[in-house]
């Protein structure tokens, strides 16, 4: 076949984590690597993540001097996944991760360095580890990526402060001690006079962090080692010829272009959570679920397997890794706020159900609140739900999108996003609570504030509990009380940040069929390829470890190295 317009070794659909770490991968080992993107921003939804990457058994953890012990992980994600978890693809992931690690530290502008102390989502399990796993991307200067730091995503602006100044959790620390301590005074000043200076350029500060400093540090080493990128490449269709995948078709520029990949095609373009249709036949309450996922990830990947032959895969628990999300449509526009980590965890708040009671563990794992609101839902309901606190609360923490002080909350209040009252008689009424029965649920938990020990669901009886909590609050860092008027409410919904279900491969990352045979010259990674996870949420960094791992192991076998098996060897 002769007709095409362009040729490379490997066309990667997607410019993800899975899908940029498959072509920095291809690239080093001496493959012509083409990045096909939709839209015309580079990094998919790892930009606006929070960028962390678990893998046991790093060196990292080994170096620090706590080795991760030899099959803990393993037994730890055997109870966490359950009876459906695919050995073979859990295998293969602890055992290259650790390999992928190494390869970009050493090899790329992609550091990950260990965060000692992490621990994972069911700490209390055996194989658990309290920290290490999870890996951090280092701070980077968008500067760095000259031109085309305008073509990375940025962030999600409700996650920015001051226009576009991305901050840590220590960052915020800092701003609100900078009047109390000389330490945080010189780091508060040093960070707004960068942002200052950046903003003078920019559209948004390029101190980057988190996910976005994981997605520049990619792009930059793809850049690097001559990856070439296609932005606004809609890929419509894929070649074969004799069964296997030989090229791709693209609308680019409004025209059809056929792209031949010598050597094999990559899908890594997000996964469906974005598809209303992919959350109706997958996701419970379907027409109230609030995805965080970018709207172009609709799915595109798993329909193009699907014409060529490849399947579909099960999962365990959940199609999509859950949050709970809340919403606020102030000036006609809808603006979600994932509930991850900066809020449900700290002492002082508690999550309701329409009856004013208590249902969940509010400092577990955003996955599995989430599932707390579905097991309610049939006696509360849960969905959707609300989160209570105080004024003294938001004043320190923040609620969703309320910031801490000095911010002000006033817009949100009158956005009807915060709903505020001088009484807890009067917030039930505004939130359509009982009135007796969520004034004895706050009574209830300000006696657990004071003991320290939560009867009734255990809040900040865990190691992950516990780090996420306020370690400067006693007896229990996740508990507090509720006491100060006014007093507030944030309504939060079931939600997602990404697709969980996806296509079937196999240890090589190949696209499998309905009979489990290997469709030649096809794989998948990322959230496009199903979850190894079985539907279940192990740790922090469960999505972007494997989309990492599964496209190196892609692109050294397309390349011919062997590294889903004990040994690396070049395949026949």
């Amino acid at each position: 076949m002769t007709d095409w317009d362009q040729e490379a070794d490997l066309v990667i659909i997607g410019s993800g984590a899975a899908g940029m770490s498959a072509a920095i991968v291809a690239a080093a080992s001496g493959l012509d690597a083409l990045v096909l993107e939709k839209t015309d921003l580079i990094g998919g939804s790892t930009a606006i993540s929070g960028g962390v990457v678990w893998v046991p058994g790093n060196r990292g953890m080994a170096e620090a001097g706590a080795p991760d012990p030899p099959g803990a992980a393993l037994r730890y994600l055997e109870q966490v996944i359950g009876p459906g978890m695919r050995r073979d693809m859990v295998e293969a992931y602890v055992r290259a991760s650790p390999k992928m690690v190494d390869w970009f530290n050493r090899h790329t502008v992609v550091h990950l360095v260990p965060r000692m102390y992490a621990p994972d989502y069911h700490s209390e399990l055996e194989g658990a580890s309290s920290g290490g796993r999870a890996l951090d991307p280092l701070e980077y200067d968008g500067r760095e990526l000259g031109g085309w730091f305008t073509r990375l995503r940025a962030p999600l602006q409700q996650t920015m402060i001051f226009g576009g100044m991305m901050v840590s959790r220590a960052d915020i620390d800092h701003l609100q001690r900078a009047c109390r301590s000389w330490t945080s005074f010189r780091h508060a000043v040093r960070i707004l006079l960068g942002h200052a200076s950046d903003r003078l350029r920019f559209a948004r500060g390029a101190r980057l962090l988190a996910g976005n400093a994981l997605a520049a540090r990619l792009l930059r080493s793809a850049i690097d080692r001559g990856v070439r990128f296609e932005t606004g490449a809609d890929v419509t269709a894929l070649v074969r010829d004799g069964g296997a995948v030989i090229g791709a078709e693209a609308v680019i520029g409004g025209k059809i272009v056929r792209i031949r990949a010598r050597r094999g095609v990559v899908l890594a373009a997000g996964g469906g959570a974005a598809n209303r249709h992919f959350r109706a036949a997958n996701v419970p309450y379907a027409d109230v679920h609030l995805s965080m996922a970018p709207p172009s990830n609709v799915g595109d990947g798993l329909a193009l397997a699907a014409a060529v032959g490849g399947t579909i895969g099960a999962t365990a628990r959940n199609a999509v890794f859950l949050s709970p999300v809340s919403v606020d449509a102030a000036g006609g526009k809808r603006t979600l706020f994932p509930h991850l980590i900066l809020d449900r965890q700290k002492p002082g708040v508690i999550a309701v159900n329409s009856a004013g009671r208590r249902f969940v563990n509010e400092a577990d794992s955003y996955h599995d609140f989430v599932e707390g609101m579905y097991r309610d839902h049939g006696d509360g309901p849960a969905v959707p739900a609300w989160l209570v606190a105080d004024s003294r609360f938001v004043r320190r923490y923040g609620l969703g999108l309320v910031r801490p002080a000095p911010f002000s909350k006033r817009g949100f209040v009158r956005s009807g996003y915060l709903v505020s009252a001088r009484s807890i008689g009067q917030l039930a009424d505004k939130i359509g609570v009982p009135q007796a029965q969520l004034a004895a649920t706050i009574e209830a938990a300000n006696r657990a504030a004071a003991t320290g020990v939560d009867l009734e669901f255990g809040k900040g009886s865990t190691g992950y509990n516990r780090y996420l909590g306020d370690g400067l609050h006693s007896p229990n860092p996740c508990l507090g009380p509720i006491r100060m008027p006014p007093f507030h409410a944030v309504k939060i919904w079931p939600g997602d940040i990404g697709a969980a279900r996806g296509i079937r491969t196999d240890a090589d990352a190949r696209v499998l069929d309905a009979d489990g045979k290997p469709v030649r010259g096809l794989y998948a990674c990322g959230n496009d390829m199903n979850s190894i996870m079985g539907g279940s949420y192990p740790a922090g960094g469960i999505t972007l470890g494997p989309a990492m791992t599964f496209g190196f192991i892609a692109a050294r076998h397309v390349a011919g190295i062997a590294c889903s098996g004990s040994k690396e060897e070049k395949t026949a």
